[in-house]
């Protein structure tokens, strides 16, 4: 039934993804656009809706036959309302009411959350996580966040940012600023998005490294890492160490022993993970399991998330 069909959309810092899935949850198909980060609410409202468009369009349907349309964002989210309040990737989309705007106009049920929280349900119902009972879903990535499974539910907070992991101050005050508003975050310190300005920052304080003159992306960080560059094999421990110790405080403050990790940084594999795990493991004294997973979904995790919000709200 054309009902049943539903559209995830994953919009992250560099691109904005849409699956369509039938019924039974298959994907059908997918496109995607790069994001604008200059964006504004309403801006990239019409965009999604424009897209939505000609998504339906070439497969038949109109919004209106759709079950509904799931979109997850990096953003701080008013949940219950659906209301935008702050998005660190595009800093112009502030204090809006996404979830309404869409509805209104596209004529079909909307869901929105946080990406994090979309891809933990992702993950505990279709990936890694299965069959546990709690989870800690880490987005290593454009960004840094993370989404929380207590007893087979999704927890959001009393707002519906809980997870924001990536906000919390590892110096406060200190360091680069964040689209966040605040300086000294753990996405500051380890962040794909801000790995280009720290290793810029570095080289004009005089490192020398065969990164200078590049674009200082991440896929060079791990190419000049892989040569034994000096300067990468700092940023690389560096991050290393802010993940750990952003970890690290999660399981203290929830004592949940299953972290499942995702997102672009974690193809730097055992240069980022070996460290990682070695100083998670220094930190923790008390010798019972703790699970450090890979998530399984790969690049479709955030449209499979962002179809579970709207199967998890109607």
């Amino acid at each position: 039934m054309q009902e049943n069909y539903v559209i995830g959309i994953d919009a992250g810092g560099t691109k904005v993804a849409y699956g369509l899935f039938d019924g039974s949850g298959r994907l059908i198909d997918r496109i995607q656009h790069p994001t604008d980060a200059g964006t504004d609410g309403p801006a990239f409202a019409g965009t999604v809706i424009e897209s939505v468009h000609a998504f339906t369009a070439k497969h038949g349907l109109a919004p209106a036959d759709l079950w509904g349309i799931g979109l997850c964002m990096p953003s701080f989210i008013l949940w219950e309302e659906g209301r935008i309040l702050m998005t660190s990737a595009m800093p112009g989309i502030k204090d809006f009411p996404m979830r309404d705007y869409l509805r209104q106009r596209l004529g079909t049920r909307v869901a929105l959350d946080n990406d994090s929280n979309a891809a933990a349900l992702a993950e505990y119902r279709h990936g890694a996580g299965r069959g546990g009972r709690h989870m800690v879903y880490v987005a290593l990535g454009t960004g840094i966040g993370s989404g929380i499974i207590i007893d087979g539910k999704l927890f959001q907070g009393s707002y519906g940012w809980a997870g924001e992991c990536g906000h919390m101050l590892a110096t406060p005050d200190e360091g680069l600023l964040c689209g966040c508003e605040n300086r000294g975050c753990f996405m500051s310190y380890a962040s794909g998005r801000h790995l280009p300005d720290r290793v810029r920052e570095k080289l004009r304080c005089g490192a020398k490294s065969c990164l200078e003159g590049c674009d200082c992306s991440g896929e060079s960080v791990l190419a000049a890492y892989e040569k034994g560059d000096k300067l990468a094999m700092e940023i690389v421990a560096q991050t290393a160490h802010y993940i750990a110790v952003c970890v690290f405080n999660m399981y203290q403050l929830l004592n949940i022993n299953t972290f499942v990790f995702g997102g672009g940084l974690v193809h730097f594999g055992e240069a980022l993970f070996g460290p990682l795990r070695r100083e998670f493991d220094a930190y923790n004294h008390i010798p019972l399991p703790v699970y450090f997973k890979t998530a399984e979904l790969k690049q479709d995790f955030g449209i499979i998330g962002a179809a579970e919000l709207i199967r998890e709200v109607v």
